[in-house]
This record gives C-alpha cells, sequence and structure tokens, in this order.
C-alpha cells in the first residue's frame, strides 16, 4: 500500500471485510451521517512479501475460515506444510521451506502493499489497528448490471420525444465518423458491460470503530452489494 503523508517507511495499515449493509448514525453535533458497515478481521497473515525473496513489499492477509474438505490441495498449502516430491527435493537441496501461519483456508485472500512493521506470519490483523486513522480507502466488485445501454450506463439524456424522432428515444445518436479515418475512436461512450468491475472509494472517513464485533463504520457508501467483499486500507491521499 502507498504511504500516507510525508512518512515514507509506515507499516501497511489494511484489512479484509464484507460489506453489511448502510444505515446512519448521529455525529457529536446531532447531524444525522450516512455510514456504510463493514466486518473487517479478524484477518490471518498468511505471507509476508518481501523485496530480497519476491522484489516488493507486501502483507497477504487471508480472510473467512473454508472448511478444508471444500478446499483445494493449493488452498491447503498455502496455510500449512503438506508433504510433495517437490518439498522432498527442495529439502534435500536445503533449500529453508517457508513458513506457515498454520491455520484454516482463506475465503478471501488479497496482498496489500506496503512494509509489514510488527506483523509476522501467523498473526492477525484486528480492526483496532484503524483506531488512530481518520480516512481509508475501499476497493470492491461493483454491482454487475449486464448488457446495458447508453443511458443506463453512461447516462445519456436520449432523443426527443416529438418531432420526428421515432422509435430510437432511448437511442445514443451519432457516434462514427466521416469517410475519414473511417472507423471509431476507442473509448467512446456505448452500450455493453456495465458493473462488475473492481472500483475504490478514495479517502472516506472511518466514522466509528466497534472493537467487538469487529466493525467498521465509514462514511458514504463502497462498491459492491451487501456481503460482497472488500479491501480496506489506509488512505494515501492527502
Amino acid at each position: 500500500m502507498a504511504t500516507s503523508g510525508s512518512v515514507i517507511d509506515s507499516p501497511t495499515v489494511g484489512i479484509l471485510g464484507r460489506k453489511v449493509g448502510m444505515t446512519q448514525v448521529y455525529d457529536e453535533s446531532g447531524k444525522v451521517v450516512p455510514v456504510t458497515v463493514v466486518e473487517a478481521g479478524p484477518c490471518d497473515v498468511l505471507q509476508i512479501r518481501t523485496p530480497e525473496r519476491d522484489g516488493y513489499e507486501a502483507v497477504q492477509l487471508g480472510y473467512l475460515d473454508k472448511p478444508r474438505r471444500l478446499a483445494s490441495r493449493s488452498q491447503r498449502g498455502q496455510v500449512a506444510k503438506l508433504d510433495s516430491k517437490r518439498g522432498k527435493k527442495r529439502s534435500a537441496a536445503g533449500i529453508a521451506p517457508l513458513v506457515k501461519p498454520d491455520c484454516e483456508p482463506k475465503r478471501f485472500v488479497r496482498e496489500i502493499r506496503g512494509p509489514a512493521g510488527e506483523l509476522e506470519v501467523g498473526s492477525q490483523v484486528k480492526v483496532d489497528a484503524f483506531e488512530k486513522i481518520d480516512s481509508v480507502d475501499i476497493a470492491g466488485t461493483s454491482k454487475g448490471r449486464g448488457f446495458s445501454g447508453a443511458m443506463k450506463r453512461h447516462n445519456f439524456a436520449g432523443q426527443r420525444a416529438t418531432h420526428g424522432v421515432k422509435k430510437c428515444h432511448r437511442h445514443m445518436g451519432g457516434t462514427g465518423c466521416s469517410a475519414s479515418p473511417s472507423r471509431l475512436f476507442k473509448g467512446v461512450r456505448m452500450p455493453g458491460q456495465y458493473g462488475n468491475t473492481r472500483c475504490t472509494v478514495r479517502n472516506q472517513k472511518v466514522v466509528k470503530i466497534d472493537v467487538e464485533r469487529n466493525l467498521l463504520l465509514i462514511r458514504g457508501s463502497i462498491p459492491g452489494p451487501n456481503g460482497g467483499y472488500v479491501i480496506v486500507q489506509q488512505t494515501n491521499k492527502l
């Protein structure tokens, strides 16, 4: 994760969670504040990426336990040591195996860029890590709306309802060029797949933290449906 302010080597502050839904709370002055409730953590630290071994710094977090009977072998090997021919060959060659967190497989696994600080493999990141943080960035997958027209996808006004417009009121209008260059330019706003993409809402204020129930109350809306997975990080926007 990019750092905040003038601090270059500040530790990574990030957590994984699920969107619960929206509600509203009152601030100290009595004003109503719309907030999104996020169930954040606890997240197990699965790996620590280092520049010497991986070429970059990051912390790999896992959220929500997954039953071992439903987890693939690679997912089980991510959290616990499994016997394999390759592992035996590496051990015989004197290559030390990576430290495993020895926890249950996880449903949602993501990496957060930045230095690990005091975090170690097997430790947990809880919501209390955001007690001294005012604003966060939230990344998630937006709601998928399928193949949509220009009015729904790009908020076009459509054609006139009178004076010669016949059966094309929701049309987007002319899109092509003349004989030169006789083609469409890339990026023209047209009908197509709407939603179901990664979105990031930046610099949202943290209104309240509920440590006992692992809840973050964030001002405003965030991407995705209720129950969708999100990544919450300390903002790097001044």
